[in-house]
């Protein structure tokens, strides 16, 4: 396997992480620089710890991991969403975007949104002919580099959208989670 097709699977484990991203940085008053340093840092490594440890895991557990990842994706960013949503109904200020993320809830995303990666790097142990290390990096350096991005758009929207940005961003993480269960039920993702 070549890194032109390690970048293109780094690109596609991301966007789900992209997206949660630019949803925080609408979302989130407190996504400053450093905070959306620290989310994209976050979300890179765990793009780059999940297939290693899927990758030493072996095919041996691959049914098990691929039987559970879309549903614990789903619990998890269904919870954050719905919490989301929740909390822009109860109107707890004056405008709902000012909540604020904290770090167990990056680790959290950060999880849900890399599950799937689990699972890529059991296929990379069935290829057995990728060096593990420098594709992992490339995968978690993608992630790094599409969640900066996605921050910096999310930010932009994110005055637009004004006081419905936390429904909107709820909304968005279901929407995920609901994407990552469907492919991975319906179409063997």
């Amino acid at each position: 396997m070549s890194y032109i097709e390690v970048f293109l699977i780094g690109i596609g484990l991301s966007m789900d992480a992209f997206a949660v991203c630019a949803t925080n940085a609408v979302v989130y008053k407190n996504t400053d620089k450093k905070r959306g340093l620290i989310m994209a840092v976050c979300f890179g490594v765990f793009q780059a710890v999940m297939p290693t440890i899927g990758y030493f895991l072996g095919s041996a557990f691959s049914d098990y991991i691929k039987a559970l990842d879309h549903i614990i994706a789903l619990i998890l960013l269904a919870f954050i969403g719905v919490k989301m949503i929740i909390d822009a109904f109860k109107g707890e200020s004056e405008n709902s975007v000012g909540q604020k993320i904290t770090f167990p809830m990056i680790i959290v995303q950060g999880i849900a949104t890399s599950i799937d990666a689990l699972a890529v790097g059991i296929s990379f142990a069935a290829l057995q002919s990728i060096r593990i290390f420098p594709a992992v990096a490339l995968i978690g350096l993608t992630t790094f580099v599409l969640c900066v991005i996605a921050l910096i758009v999310g930010k932009r929207f994110g005055k637009l959208l004004n006081n419905k940005a936390q429904l909107v961003g709820g909304l968005i993480l279901i929407s995920i989670g609901i994407k990552i269960f469907v492919e991975h039920t319906f179409f063997g993702g």
